[in-house]
C-alpha cells in the first residue's frame, strides 16, 4: 500500500487556548507575514499589485482583500500555514480555481472576515499522483484544473464525468469544496459521489491522509463526506482519490423543442424508461437565453431557428453495440407521437454533439453580458418544477411585468438556474433596487415547494443570510458545533458557508 492510500493522521503539537479577552481575529502582522515568506519562498508568496488575480471573481462584482497570497507546494506546508495563522489568530480564505459564484474564495471589504485573510490558493499542488485503470481510480491534489484531470483519465481509456462550463479553470479542490455539480449528475452524481477518499489540512497544523481507493470502509465517521461541501471552513482539500468510470464507446445527443416544462418532464421519465442510466444528461432551456445567445454572441450557430419557448439537450451513452443513436431516434419518434417533443435536431456527428454543448455551455457567458439583475442556483423535487416555474413567473410578474427569466438548467436532477434581468434597452443598476425582493420571491417560492436556494453553487458569502433563513435549526446547530470543534480560532473561510451575521447587499 502506498503512502498517498494510508490512512492516518500527522499528529499536530498542542496549541494553546485563546485567552479570555483577547480579539477573535487579527490583521496579519509583519511577524506572521515574515514567517509565511520563509516558510514558503518567493514562489510561494504573492503581494501587493502581483495579488490581483486571486482578488478577483468570475463576474467582475466583487473585488478581495489579502495580507498576501500564500502558495503552498504541499499538504505540510499547507497545514503549516494553518498552525500559523490560528496561532496568529489571522483569517485564511482558501482559493482554488477562483470560478465560484457566491463569493466563497474572496473577502470583500465590508463582508467576514474584517482583517484583510491570508489567501491560501492551492494552484501549485497541481501534480496528478497516481492513475489506476485497475482500481477505476485516480489521485490527484488539490490544484488540478478539471479540464487535466479528464485528460489524464481519458489517457488511461477511463472517463472522470464531472463536466461543468468552467472545466478549463476550476481546481479539483474548490469543486470538491462546494461539491459541485455540473452536466453529468443525472447519471454520475455530484462530486462527493465521485471521490473515495482526500488528504486535507487541518486548523490545528496535522494533515489528515486519507487517499484510499476504497468503495467500502465503515471504519468510523467518514470525514470525507464532512470537508467535501464545506466550503473551506473546517480545513483546506490538498489532494483526492476519485472514481473513473469506462469511456463509452457510444454516444448521442439531440436538441429538441418541447411545448411546456411537464411536456419536458414527461420526456425525461420517456428517456429514463427507455435507457435507465444510459441517460447522462438532460437540460432545460428557455427561449430567452436563446435570445440573448443572438443579442450578445450571433456568431454562435443555434440548433434551432427560430428557438422554440422550450427546448431539451438529452445525451445518452453506452458500450459499443448498444446502438445508442437507433434508440434515441426510436424513442424521440415516440415522443412526437405523445406530444412531448415537436422539431428537433438529432446530432449525426460527434463535431454536432459537441457543437449542440456549445450552445449550452454559452448561456451564462451570455447572461453575463445582458447583466442579471439577480440570479439564483435553485433546486425543486421533479414533480414540483413545473409548478415552481408558473409561480415564479407570476410572482415576478407582480414586481414588475418588464423583467426578463432566463430559466434553464439540469432538469434531469431538478437544478434550475433562475435569472432576472431588465428589459431590453435597460440597466441591471436600474432596477438594483428590486433586487432584494427579487431574490427573497424566488427563495420564499421555492421553500415553500421542498426545495433548496442553492443547489450546486455553496453558500458562499453571498448566501448566509439564506441559509439562517431557511436553513433547519438543528443541522445549523449541529454545523456550528462541528465548525468550533474543528477550528476553535475560527480562522477558516469566516464569513462562508455558515450563519453569521447577514452581509450588506452584494449582487449574485
Amino acid at each position: 500500500m502506498t503512502p498517498e492510500t494510508t490512512p492516518q493522521s500527522t499528529p499536530a503539537p498542542d496549541r494553546a487556548p485563546v485567552p479570555p479577552g483577547e480579539p477573535r481575529l487579527r490583521e496579519a502582522d509583519e511577524a506572521l507575514l515574515n514567517a509565511l515568506r520563509a516558510l514558503l519562498g518567493p514562489e510561494g508568496v504573492r503581494e501587493g499589485p502581483d495579488a490581483a488575480p486571486w482578488l478577483r471573481e468570475p463576474r467582475d462584482r466583487l473585488t478581495g482583500r489579502a495580507a498576501l497570497i500564500a502558495r503552498p507546494a504541499d499538504a505540510e506546508q499547507t497545514a503549516r500555514i494553518l498552525r500559523l495563522c490560528a496561532e496568529a489568530r489571522v483569517p485564511v480564505v482558501p482559493h482554488a480555481g477562483g470560478t465560484g459564484l457566491v463569493g466563497g474564495q474572496l473577502a470583500p471589504q465590508g463582508m467576514a472576515p474584517e482583517p484583510a485573510p491570508v489567501v491560501l490558493s492551492v494552484d501549485r499542488m497541481n501534480r496528478i499522483r497516481q492513475v489506476s485503470p485497475e482500481d477505476d481510480a485516480m489521485i490527484v491534489e488539490a490544484g488540478v484544473i478539471l479540464a487535466d484531470a479528464q485528460a489524464a483519465a481519458e489517457a488511461a481509456d477511463r472517463l472522470f464525468p464531472l463536466s461543468l462550463a468552467s472545466e478549463g479553470s476550476a481546481r479539483i479542490g474548490g469543486l470538491l469544496a462546494t461539491n459541485a455539480g455540473g452536466v453529468n449528475v443525472l447519471r454520475y452524481g455530484n462530486a462527493r459521489d465521485l471521490t473515495l477518499g482526500i488528504e486535507a489540512a487541518l486548523p490545528d497544523g496535522s494533515v489528515l491522509r486519507g487517499l484510499k481507493l476504497l468503495r467500502k470502509d465503515n471504519a468510523g465517521y467518514d470525514l470525507r463526506h464532512l470537508l467535501i461541501g464545506s466550503e473551506g471552513t473546517l480545513g483546506v482539500i490538498t489532494a483526492a482519490a476519485l472514481r473513473l468510470f469506462p469511456r463509452p464507446a457510444e454516444r448521442a445527443a439531440a436538441w429538441l423543442g418541447t411545448p411546456s416544462p411537464e411536456t419536458a418532464l414527461a420526456l425525461l421519465h420517456l428517456l429514463r424508461g427507455a435507457f435507465a442510466e444510459q441517460l447522462t444528461a438532460f437540460e432545460l432551456m428557455h427561449r430567452t437565453g436563446m435570445d440573448f445567445l443572438a443579442e450578445r454572441l450571433p456568431d454562435l450557430r443555434q440548433p434551432m431557428t427560430p428557438p422554440p419557448e422550450w427546448a431539451v439537450l438529452a445525451e445518452v451513452s453506452g458500450p459499443a453495440g448498444s446502438a445508442q443513436r437507433p434508440r434515441l431516434e426510436a424513442a424521440l419518434a415516440e415522443a412526437v407521437e405523445r406530444g412531448l417533443a415537436a422539431d428537433g435536431v438529432l446530432a449525426e456527428s460527434e463535431a454536432q454533439r459537441a457543437q449542440l454543448w456549445r450552445v449550452r455551455e454559452a448561456i451564462p457567458e451570455a447572461n453575463r453580458k445582458v447583466g442579471a439583475i439577480s440570479s439564483h442556483d435553485v433546486s425543486a423535487p421533479l414533480s414540483r418544477i413545473a409548478r415552481f416555474i408558473a409561480l415564479g413567473r407570476e410572482a415576478i410578474g407582480r414586481i414588475d411585468p418588464a423583467l426578463r427569466i432566463n430559466c434553464f438548467g439540469h432538469l434531469g436532477d431538478g437544478n434550475l438556474h433562475y435569472n432576472v434581468f431588465p428589459p431590453k434597452g435597460a440597466s441591471r443598476g436600474d432596477y438594483e433596487r428590486l433586487r432584494g425582493r427579487i431574490q427573497r420571491t424566488v427563495h420564499d417560492l421555492v421553500a415553500e415547494l421542498g426545495g433548496s436556494f442553492s443547489a450546486e453553487h455553496g453558500v458562499g458569502r453571498l448566501k448566509t443570510a439564506d441559509l439562517r433563513r431557511y436553513g433547519d435549526p438543528a443541522a445549523l446547530r449541529m454545523m456550528a458545533a462541528i465548525k468550533r470543534a474543528v477550528d476553535p480560532a475560527g480562522v477558516m473561510n469566516p464569513g462562508a458557508a455558515l450563519p453569521g451575521d447577514p452581509p450588506p447587499a452584494a449582487p449574485d
